[in-house]
């Protein structure tokens, strides 16, 4: 259940769909005071809000302050149905110090209890800014251990980036909707299938995240085409202040010939052309594919990192 106790004056109750707004400026005010800059949009966390598997009304909630104030906010998501569960928890920067951070931890983990399967191995997670002291402090305290971390990758653009050069056998193109939908879904699928901590989506699922958003632009989905197969894809949102790369995807038998690489320096040419300053995307440690040397070769750095903490439910 997710009844535990709050300051006097303080409530708790689910998100109003027409609250989406209020709930993201709460998340930008978190990352702000966290990280120095705000990411999220609301693009992103009406993304959530509609993955599947998840119920506004019952996996998530919001902290009202006296006054009417959003204090916090955190939604549950079994990412494994009924056995890997990720928390995300965001408390107002002002209103630090009054339990409000313990509140979302300790009400997450109660409503992952009540979705869990009764099997051994299920686990809540929650990820935090690397130099968040406070955050760590409490997750330890409840009983998390760290389990996995996150690299920020970003390359800066002082200067035009180097042109595109494609592999022999290798064109270049934009992501053509309704031709190539399943088949960059698959592609996406196979080559991630190495990464220890990859979860495979059904096509819904992976669109719901990756074409059904407004973010999404065709013209930044890049396709390394081999003409008999996709080789390879870069698929990037459009964000307004810097690029992104959401997923990079090789096919095992084009590795190690320069595909990735060829994408990379494409998405870098057409973030440039359209006046951004800035590329950024995230890896992960579990990825045990050469990945993070692959990115600091393109002259990329890690600008921060995150951490995921984990705990047994069982």
């Amino acid at each position: 259940m997710w009844g535990m106790t709050l300051p006097p004056g303080f409530t708790s109750r689910a998100p109003r769909p027409g609250e989406l707004g209020a709930v993201n400026a709460l998340v930008r005010e978190h990352e702000e005071a966290d990280e120095g800059e705000a990411e999220s949009t609301i693009d992103d966390l009406r993304g959530y809000w509609e993955r599947a598997r998840f119920d506004l009304k019952k996996d998530a909630r919001v902290v009202v302050a006296p006054g009417r104030r959003l204090a916090g906010y955190v939604d549950v998501w079994d990412r494994t149905p009924g056995e890997q569960f990720v928390a995300d928890g965001y408390v107002r920067p002002d209103m630090g110090g009054h339990g409000v951070g313990t509140f979302l931890v300790r009400t997450a983990e109660a409503r992952a209890r009540e979705k869990a399967s009764r099997v051994s191995g299920a686990t809540i997670s929650h990820t935090i800014f690397h130099e968040n002291e406070a955050a760590t402090r409490l997750l330890i305290a409840e009983g998390y251990t760290p389990v996995q971390h996150f690299w920020r990758m970003v390359v800066e653009f002082g200067s035009p980036p180097g042109e595109p050069a494609a592999p022999q056998g290798i064109t270049m193109r934009p992501f053509v909707r309704g031709q190539d939908d399943r088949a960059v879904w698959q592609l996406v699928t196979e080559a991630f299938s190495d990464n220890a901590d990859y979860r495979p989506r059904p096509f819904e699922e992976w669109a719901g995240f990756m074409t059904n958003r407004e973010s999404f632009d065709p013209s930044l989905f890049f396709i390394a085409d081999a003409s008999s197969e996709i080789a390879g894809v870069a698929l990037c949102p459009k964000y307004e202040d810097s690029g992104w790369v959401r997923q990079l995807a090789v096919r095992g038998t084009w590795r190690r010939r320069g595909v990735g690489r060829a994408l990379m320096q494409t998405v870098f040419a057409e973030y440039y052309r359209r006046g951004y300053k800035k590329v950024g995307l995230v890896m992960d440690s579990f990825n045990r594919s050469g990945a993070r040397e692959f990115y600091l070769s393109l002259g990329m750095h890690v600008e921060r990192q995150h951490d995921r903490y984990e705990k047994p439910l069982l």
